[in-house]
C-alpha cells in the first residue's frame, strides 16, 4: 500500500473481489510478490489514463479464461492506438477476443497480430456503483478532494444502496473531515450489509474509543483481530486500549504481536518500551 500509493480499503476491496490475487506467501500469509506490484501499478496507470476499472476487471477475467496459463494477466494489459476505449493484452504477440476473433494491428514494429479483449469503439455509457466507487477511491486521499470523494461514494450508493464497502469508505472520509456521528452510522450500515467486513469493525472501534465508549471500542477491536489476525494496526489499538485501562499485562500479548507484525513500524520503540521494561503497576 506505501509502495503503491492506493488506502487500505482499496487494496483489501481489489483482493476481496480477486481482482488482484497475492501469488506469494509468508508465513502461511498470503503476500504480493514484486511481480504482483508491477501488475497492480500496470492497472493503477490504465485507471489514470482513464480506463473504467470495470473494462480492465473485464480484460482480466478474459484473459484469465482464454489463457489460463497466465498467472498475472494484470502485466499483460496496455492501452492501444489514441484514447482508453481500447484494452490489447500481449502473449506471445497474439491474443484472442472472446469471441476467438484477432484484430490486426500493423503499426510499425510490430509483426504479429494482436487482439483486443474488449471491442474496439464501444462506449460504455451506463452508469455503475462499482465506477462512482473508484473515482472515491481515487480522491479519499487529500483533505483538498474531500468533497468530491464523499459526492462519488454517495452516488455509488445511491446506484446500490447495498454496496457495503461504499458506505464503509464514505464514513472513513467523513470520520477524517470530523463528523464522527456520520461516520458511525455510514459503519453500522456497513456492518448491517456485511458483518465481517474488516475495515468497517477497526473504524467502528476507532469512534466508539474517542467517544469513551470503551467496552464496544474492545468489541470491534477484537472482531478485527478475529478476522485479520495480520492487521499490525488492530493488534496495536488493542495494546494502546488496554493500557489506557490500566491493564499493562493484558496489553502485553498485543504489543508483542504487533511488534512481531511491524517490527520496523512508527510504534516498534513504543512496543518495546512496554514489553522490556518493568509494567507500572509492578512498581
Amino acid at each position: 500500500m506505501r509502495i503503491l500509493g492506493i488506502s487500505p480499503a482499496r487494496l483489501r476491496y481489489w483482493e476481496r473481489t480477486a481482482f488482484v490475487r497475492p501469488s506469494a506467501e509468508i508465513d502461511s500469509r498470503p503476500a504480493f510478490a514484486f511481480q504482483d506490484l508491477v501488475g497492480l501499478r500496470a492497472a493503477l496507470a490504465l485507471l489514470a489514463r482513464g480506463v473504467p476499472l470495470r473494462r480492465i476487471r473485464r480484460s482480466v477475467d478474459d484473459l484469465r479464461r482464454l489463457v489460463p496459463e497466465i498467472d498475472r494477466p494484470l502485466l499483460r494489459l496496455r492501452l492501444a492506438g489514441h484514447g482508453a476505449e481500447r484494452v490489447v493484452a500481449a502473449h506471445d504477440g497474439v491474443l484472442l477476443e472472446p469471441d476467438g476473433q484477432l484484430v490486426l494491428d500493423f503499426r510499425p514494429g510490430l509483426s504479429r497480430p494482436v487482439a483486443a479483449l474488449a471491442a474496439a469503439g464501444v462506449a460504455e455509457k451506463v452508469e455503475t456503483a462499482l465506477g462512482w466507487f473508484e473515482k472515491g477511491c481515487a480522491a479519499d486521499s487529500e483533505p483538498r478532494t474531500f468533497a468530491s470523494a464523499i459526492a462519488a461514494y454517495r452516488r455509488a450508493i445511491e446506484l446500490d444502496p447495498d454496496f457495503a464497502d461504499a458506505h464503509c469508505n464514505l464514513g472513513t472520509v467523513l470520520y477524517n473531515q470530523g463528523r464522527r456521528g456520520e461516520a458511525r452510522a455510514c459503519f453500522e450500515r456497513a456492518l448491517e450489509l456485511a458483518p465481517r467486513h474488516l475495515e468497517a469493525h477497526f473504524n467502528l472501534a476507532n469512534v466508539f474509543e474517542e467517544d469513551d465508549r470503551n467496552e464496544s471500542a474492545l468489541k470491534h477491536y477484537k472482531e478485527t483481530v478475529r478476522l485479520d489476525p495480520f492487521f499490525p494496526d488492530a493488534q496495536l489499538n488493542l495494546a494502546l486500549l488496554y493500557e489506557k485501562l490500566g491493564l499493562p499485562h493484558t496489553a502485553r500479548a498485543f504489543w508483542r504481536r504487533y511488534l512481531q507484525l511491524d517490527p520496523a513500524g512508527a510504534w516498534a520503540e513504543v512496543a518495546r518500551k512496554h514489553l522490556y521494561e518493568p509494567p507500572r503497576e509492578a512498581r
